[in-house]
């Protein structure tokens, strides 16, 4: 029997919460008709060049689950394959707890947010840990990144799904806010030249300037 993509995350226990809130039959309508994805496609592969963050999910042989945050230049998750992400291991404070996890289970899981566009994209996989592979890493590091690389983390995509926006908080993309108030400050000199400019030439043909 052929399983379709989506069970990875709709077990039998998730299933049948679902039949009890009455989701059940929508989602196994639209895995029939057309599930979740296992490849990466051109889409994908654009919104990943463009994330400068993302939130690793594993678990130990116990079930303990742990969230770490990887953060880098964009672009910094590399498509290797049409199934196979990679980033470099930065080092950090050395708690090692990701790196530990994966040494006993090695099911994975990404969640991608783009908070300015309101999309986000949630990725389940198998990771694994590669030390002493410089060919690889030299594939993965920005040269005028200042982070010290320790080794590189590969994971094997085996669905993803992208949510629907709602209850995301829109933000700005980083440097916006900047940009922003660069924009206005710039305005703001340019309406005060012209302002004084205004001024001179009331001035110069006799015109009384009151200032408010």
């Amino acid at each position: 029997m052929i399983h379709p993509v989506s069970d990875i995350a709709f077990t039998l226990a998730v299933k049948a919460v679902q039949e009890r809130f009455g989701s059940r039959e929508a989602y196994a309508r639209l895995a029939r008709s057309g599930d979740w994805v296992q490849t990466i496609t051109p889409e994908l592969a654009a919104f990943i060049a463009e994330r400068d963050s993302f939130y690793l999910g594993t678990a130990n042989a116990d079930g303990q689950p742990y969230i770490q945050h990887r953060g880098g230049p964009a672009g910094f998750l590399k498509v290797l394959g049409e199934r196979t992400l990679a980033f470099a291991d930065f080092r950090g404070n050395k708690q090692y707890i990701t790196v530990g996890t994966l040494a006993e289970n090695d099911k994975a899981f990404i969640f991608l947010m783009d908070y300015a566009r309101r999309q986000r994209v949630k990725l389940w996989g198998r990771a694994r840990v590669i030390e002493d592979d410089p060919e690889l890493m030299a594939q993965l590091v920005a040269s005028d990144y200042p982070g010290h690389p320790e080794r590189t983390i590969v994971f094997m995509v085996q669905a993803w799904d992208a949510n629907c926006p709602q209850h995301i908080r829109p933000r700005p993309a980083a440097g916006e806010d900047t940009r922003t108030l660069s924009s206005l400050q710039r305005r703001i000199e340019a309406l005060e030249a012209e302002n004084r400019a205004l001024r001179h030439q009331m001035v110069a043909s006799g015109q009384r300037v009151t200032r408010s």
